[in-house]
Order: C-alpha cells, then structure tokens, then sequence
C-alpha cells in the first residue's frame, strides 16, 4: 500500500490520532514503525474488547511494521487507575507471572509472533533507582495529572487517590522511552496516558509517538464497555460453539459495530454489510465463523455453524431434558421457569444466571423480565450444557 492508502486503513475504526499528518509522515518515510501495545496481566483471561487494539496492531504488521507488545509485569502491580472509581486491589508476583503466561499464548492468536517484539517492563522498572524516580516525577505536576477525568471525578467526590497511581501514566509513558516506540495504540480511557508518552519522548531527545485510540468496544448488551464482571463478554478462550452462539446474539446495529472493530474482510465486504446488501443473518453467520476460526480454527468454525443451526435455527437438540411445568398461565416469569425446572436451585439463583447473560430460549438470550410463554417458547438453556424442553401443562390435566 502507498502510504496514503495505509493512513486510510489504519484510520478505519480509530477514534483519534495525534496526530494524522505525523503518523502519514512516518509512513512516507519507508521504514518498518514500531507499534506499542501494553498490557497489565491483572487477570488471566481476555475477551473480544481486548482484542480491538490488537486487531488494530495486527493490521500495522500486515503492513509491514513492527508491534511491540509490552507485558506490563511491573506497572501490574500498580494498577491502571483509567476509568476507575476506587484503588485497584494489589495483586500477587505470583499471580501476575501467571496471567502473564496466558496472556501471550491468548495475544498469538491474532499477532504474528515472528514480527512482534515482547518485553516486560520489570526490565527497566525492577532496576530504577530513585534519583531516576525522582527524574521521572519531576515531569508531571499535580494540576496536570487532575486534568484526567477520572482523577478528578475522584478528587472532587473525596475518594481517596494513591499517590502510587499517580505514577502510572509516567510509567506506562517511560515505556514508549525504553522502547523508542513510534507508535502507540489504546482505548479512548488511555488517551491521557499515550499523551504522557509522547512528552516524555520528547523530554528524552525522542520524537513524540503518535497516539492512535481505538473505541472501547460495547458488551452483548449493546450498552456497557465489555466486561467478564457484567457478563456480557466474548471470551478469546470461550469454547467455539459458544463463541458462535454468543456472536449470533448480538443485535444487527451491534453486528455492525463488530463488523467495523473486529473484522479483518476486505472493505468492500464490510461496505456491503453496512449497506444493507447482505443479509443480516448472513451477516453474522459470516462474522461468528471468522471469530471462531481466528481464535480455534477454520475446522472448529464449520463445526460450531452446523451446531447453531441444527440446536437453534433447526431447533434440533440432542437429549434435552424433557420438563412439565403444571400451571393454567399462559406465560410465566423465566426465573420461576428456571426454578421449577430445577436449572436454578433458588429464584435469587435464576436471576443471577440470567444476570450474567447465561439464560438462553430458543437460542436468544433473554434478561430477568423476560415471559416464558407455553406453545410459543419450548428449549431452555442454561450454559452449554443444561437444556431442557419446556411444556405447560394445565392443572386440570393432572
């Protein structure tokens, strides 16, 4: 691609570049960039969300750049504070070494490891004595750093702030020093942060990064940020029928929206979905298929296709559990159907499953308002691996 038509596709999907002409001019010059990315393991599993920056990362090797992928084992054990409204809790050496691990095996499967780069930042961390701390702080003042939103919500609402926290921006900006980053890629709660790179870079006789931001991408919900604490989250390591399942269940707008962050098809694929000239169920039939086979396999794709459409476009499920619920009510509340279905052993149960988007009827999901009506619904699902065939039967039928 000429440089211009990287600008174009690299732009695609990004909420912000500081700046554009820098980034086209880096471009123009020739040489392979090399593309930050950091990533603090503070768990040891990472879904879809995650994976919008390292698509984008993904779409910088395809054109001949360099990622470098930083394992935030030391910043870990500060915790970014973006977007938070309280302390991170502290986490364990050995937890974090674990996550880690998993991280990486999780990260290759949408990197190309023979052009990434990884390196922990205990490199340099670990060995910083404090006069270079000192150095280091000196760069950011107090009224700076409140200029973050989420710093100042807190400050003002009186929630206490660390000043350990105050170190991360610095830190996560020494990064792009150590590892002369011409690039950085993050969510839109990171701008701050890749901006403090930037300066640093420039206080080091460095040229600043640019800052490319790419949008937090919404759960299945279609309303929150993506999260395994909200439930509405696509693992990276979810099994692949479920993965298809879960990608199937989203909306047509959130499809869209997938589309444009998740999907690596050719533009004019992606045109015509936006445009309306495929199909929608087409659509996402096509899109759960290229999830699945990115993260399992194009075997494991066609597998979990011919497992939705047998269980719920074809309503065909082997051995379900065959249930009779006694009541002269046409539909009832899905958490007493759960309960007297015995896929829940309490009605706080039921909505707690439901809560966490893992209730399922006629292969949609449903939330905790959701009527369970005889003769129009029939498979209830729980997981992947409860399901049971729901038949009303009226009490004088007894």
């Amino acid at each position: 691609m000429t440089p211009d038509a990287q600008l174009a596709e690299l732009r695609r999907g990004a909420v912000a570049v500081y700046s554009d002409e820098e980034l086209l001019a880096r471009l123009r010059t020739g040489r392979p960039l090399r593309v930050k990315l950091g990533v603090d393991p503070t768990a040891p599993d990472i879904h879809l969300g995650h994976t919008v920056a390292l698509t984008k990362l993904r779409q910088f090797q395809d054109l001949g750049h360099v990622a470098v992928l930083i394992i935030g084992d030391f910043t870990a054990r500060v915790g970014d504070p973006s977007g938070r409204s309280a302390t991170r809790p502290h986490l364990e050496p050995e937890a974090i070494e674990a996550n880690a691990r998993t991280y990486q095996d999780q990260v290759f499967k949408i990197l190309d490891p023979a052009r990434t780069e990884v390196r922990r930042n205990g490199e340099w961390f670990s060995t910083m004595t404090m006069d270079a701390v000192l150095r280091l702080t000196s760069q950011m003042t107090v009224a700076r750093m409140l200029e973050r939103e989420d710093f100042r919500e807190r400050y003002r609402g009186g929630v206490p702030i660390s000043l350990h926290e105050f170190l991360y921006p610095l830190m996560q900006g020494w990064d792009s020093v150590m590892v002369r980053a011409d690039v950085e890629l993050g969510g839109t709660d990171q701008t701050f942060n890749l901006l403090v790179g930037r300066d640093l870079q420039r206080h080091a006789g460095q040229d600043g990064q640019v800052a490319l931001v790419v949008p937090l991408l919404e759960g299945l919900d279609g309303v929150h940020k993506m999260s395994k604490s909200l439930g509405n989250h696509i693992g990276v390591s979810d099994p692949a029928e479920d993965m298809y399942g879960k990608v199937m269940s989203a909306s047509d707008p959130l499809m869209l929206r997938y589309y444009e962050l998740l999907s690596t098809v050719p533009a004019e694929r992606r045109r015509a979905v936006a445009e309306g000239t495929v199909h929608p169920m087409e659509a996402k039939k096509a899109l759960a298929a290229e999830l699945v086979a990115r993260f399992h396999g194009e075997d494991a794709a066609e597998r979990a296709a011919r497992f939705f459409e047998e269980r719920f476009q074809k309503r065909v499920v082997r051995d379900p559990e065959e249930v009779r619920i006694e009541t002269d009510e046409p539909e009832l509340w899905i958490c007493q159907v759960l309960k007297q279905a015995r896929l829940a052993s309490s009605t706080s149960e039921a909505k707690r499953l439901v809560a966490q988007g893992g209730v399922r009827v006629d292969g949609t999901r449903v939330d905790v308002e959701y009527r369970f009506r005889g003769g129009r619904d029939r498979l209830l699902e729980v997981g992947k691996r409860r399901v049971a065939a729901i038949t009303f039967v009226g009490r004088a039928a007894r």
